[in-house]
């Protein structure tokens, strides 16, 4: 009988071939099968049965309304007249654009002397006025195109129109994410690729590692898919997290088999040798990423979650195809070179003052915690002085960008279209016009003010107004204000993102304050703006219990690994200073985390342990072999690999600086920080911390044991 294990097979010059055909088929089957445009939803934050969502489909259940689009439009040329009929053939045509529903301009109705049309069309410049469209909840992807369509025809040197609202942010957030996506992956691939061939000047190597990390990234698509999780907010960044993940394993596993191929010329029997010393550390640093991801699962914020799913299943393809298709381009295509002066970290060694330096480092930028800001701005997600940020901001500084909706009712129970309680409501309305944070305000009172303009309406109670307005005469307009019962009141707000330098929170508070002064209960509060205040708290909260829960995670993995407490204990602290250094940095420099940005610090935790195991794994076997100085000669072992799966993930993510999506720019730029972290804590802090006792200097001559190369500890670095 003859008997053929997983390690012949490796060996054989098909294996490798066959497993390059089957790169190639994922990534044609990506290209065929697998949705690749991303979807970014109006209520992006949240999923539809998040408790979050709760207040606002509330309040959309009581006050039936649809979302807005806002075109500002600015005459240029200083013709009124002109201007005028622009504006009127401008709002035609896009009444006529399917999925407008309905909408308001100067054109249509006059904003002079009416308290709803001149809050609503007009702006502290003169020269431009707002059109106010309506639309039908049509997919964004779909709606803002027909728009712009419109836009094109009409916008020359006389007019300069620019475009707001939450359905035209959604969908600039999704082409952001897309044109990521496609071309900052495959960028970042390249460099990779490019950075492996400098490395290991190894074209076998080279096209094992893309055609390993591309089946790896193919495969996880696929599934990913497979299980309803599409490219979102986060996951957009997806194929880079993956490709990395695979490379780590990749990364240590050429470096055990280089050594393992120099001491026994049988690539047989090296292949198993090296895959034997690497499996254990890669299994324990894929379990450390898998907690990661899976501590995303709790979140409350839907993107979060779709990124613990799709995290999980990369973790698991990742190891899985590193260790089933790499080997075999190792047993055969890879040429074994003896080894040469200048691999690894020849003479390397700790020196005090550079542990000293490396702890003082760490604490400084772990200080900047404490002024960790996670309420991201909505602007912060474009970037500042580009066209796109300056007419949102434009339109943000008139009116607000941000929709906010507050449902307020007298604390007594009263009508609230009777005479006391409606002047509790114009003072409300007075109240929330003298904020600085607040914007454009449309309520009831706006509404019945309009409505008094009218011939003879002035000698009408509001209550007869509200009734009038919600006959189907006037399209029942005031329904989206005042219920049917006249119980409850709602306030229509558009938010300033940009002027008010207090936390969403402090600015909410004020405004239940303002109800309250004014003789008002607060039903309840919804909308954009409350939803990324409750975001903004959701990360805070994760960033404190989800990296908190990892670490005590990851200690019980740092003392299987390490079996000894203390070595636990030590490899804990200097995991716990990645997270600390990453937003720390971001704390010192004022730098909000996003939603997109916060994933970061849990990857970046996940890297450093990847690499404090690896090296905790071969001191201890070093150690247990009866080497002399076991973690010096570690580190000079494994410190190459750091080194290099570091630089690798450091010039990856560094393409992300070229993002014209601010989120993907700080997300690149939280990997690089917390790969750096972690490889100076792995290489520099944890070995005087665990290896204190010793003398960490290059060993001198040691015992040579079976299997181990022979030879001075500062050769087996080389």
């Amino acid at each position: 009988m003859i008997r053929i294990n997983c390690f012949q097979a490796w060996t054989s010059w098909l294996a490798a071939w066959v497993a390059t055909a089957i790169a190639v088929l994922g990534l044609i089957l990506v290209a065929l099968f697998v949705d690749l445009s991303p979807r970014v939803e109006g209520d992006f934050f949240f999923a539809e049965d998040d408790p979050q969502m709760q207040a606002s489909r509330a309040v959309g259940e009581r006050f039936p309304s649809s979302p807005q689009v806002i075109l500002r439009v600015e005459d240029r040329a200083d013709d009124p007249d002109a201007y005028q009929r622009s504006i009127a053939e401008l709002t035609e045509e896009l009444f006529q654009v399917e999925g407008i529903a309905g909408g308001f301009s100067i054109a249509t109705n006059n904003p002079e002397g009416s308290p709803l049309f001149s809050r609503i069309l007009l702006t502290p410049n003169p020269a431009a006025t707002n059109i106010i469209l309506e639309t039908d909840n049509t997919d964004p992807e779909i709606l803002l195109p027909r728009i712009e369509a419109v836009i094109d025809t009409h916008e020359s040197g006389a007019l300069d129109v620019i475009v707001s609202g939450v359905p035209v942010i959604v969908e600039l957030i999704r082409r952001s994410l897309y044109r990521d996506l496609v071309t900052f992956s495959l960028a970042a691939l390249l460099i990779f690729g490019l950075i492996i061939g400098l490395l290991y000047r190894d074209m076998a190597i080279v096209v094992g590692t893309l055609a390993t990390c591309f089946i790896s990234v193919s495969l996880t698509l696929i599934v990913v898919q497979a299980l309803g999780v599409y490219i979102g907010l986060l996951t957009a960044n997806l194929v880079t997290i993956v490709f990395v993940l695979t490379l780590s394993h990749v990364v240590f596993l050429t470096a055990n088999w280089k050594r393992a191929a120099a001491e026994d010329p049988d690539r047989e029997r090296a292949l198993r040798n090296g895959v034997r010393d690497t499996l254990e550390a890669s299994f324990w640093s894929m379990t450390t990423t898998l907690l990661g991801f899976v501590s995303l699962l709790i979140a409350s914020a839907r993107p979060l979650r779709e990124l613990g799913i799709a995290g999980i299943v990369g973790t698991l393809v990742a190891l899985l195809v590193a260790y089933a298709v790499y080997p075999a381009f190792l047993g055969q295509w890879v040429a074994v070179r003896p080894v040469k002066e200048g691999n690894g970290l020849t003479g390397f060694s700790v020196r005090r003052w550079g542990v000293i330096g490396t702890i003082t480092a760490a604490v400084f930028f772990a200080i900047g915690t404490v002024r960790v800001d996670t309420d991201a701005r909505l602007l912060t997600y474009f970037s500042e002085g580009t066209e796109l940020r300056d007419g949102l901001e434009q339109i943000d500084e008139d009116g607000g960008s941000s929709t906010l909706d507050i449902v307020v009712r007298d604390s007594g129970g009263a009508r609230v279209d009777s005479r006391p309680v409606f002047e509790a409501l114009e003072a409300f309305q007075d109240a929330l016009d003298a904020d600085s944070a607040v914007g454009v305000v449309v309520s009831p009172t706006s509404l019945v003010g309009h409505a008094r303009t009218l011939p003879l309406a002035r000698l009408l109670p509001p209550q007869v107004l509200l009734d009038i307005a919600s006959g189907a005469q006037l399209d029942s307009v005031a329904l989206g204000y005042v219920t049917p019962e006249r119980d409850q009141a709602h306030f229509f707000l558009r938010m300033h993102e940009a002027r008010s330098g207090q936390p969403r929170e402090a600015v909410l508070d004020r405004l239940r304050s303002h109800a309250v002064g004014s003789g008002l209960e607060t039903v309840v509060i919804a909308g954009l703006y409350d939803l990324q205040a409750q975001l903004g708290r959701l990360i805070a909260s994760s960033l404190k219990i989800g990296i908190g829960g990892l670490l005590l995670l990851f200690f019980g993995v740092a003392l299987v690994v390490s079996r000894s407490g203390a070595t636990a204990v030590k490899m804990w602290l200097c995991l716990a200073a990645i997270p600390l250094v990453v937003l720390g940095t971001f704390g010192h420099l004022g730098i909000a985390i996003d939603i997109i940005t916060s994933p970061a610090a849990n990857i970046a935790l996940a890297i450093g342990a990847d690499s404090m195991i690896h090296l905790v794994v071969r001191v201890r076997r070093l150690d247990a072999a009866g080497e002399v100085a076991a973690w010096n000669l570690g580190v000079a072992q494994i410190g190459g690999s750091v080194l290099r799966a570091t630089g690798i993930i450091a010039a990856g993510f560094s393409i992300f600086a070229l993002s014209t999506f601010p989120p993907t720019q700080r997300f690149g730029l939280a990997v690089i920080l917390g790969s750096a972290a972690a490889a100076a804590m792995a290489l520099v802090v944890l070995p005087r911390l665990a290896g204190a006792d010793q003398s960490l200097q290059p060993p001198g001559p040691r015992t040579v044991l079976p299997g181990h190369y022979e030879g001075s500890g500062e050769e087996l670095a080389r």
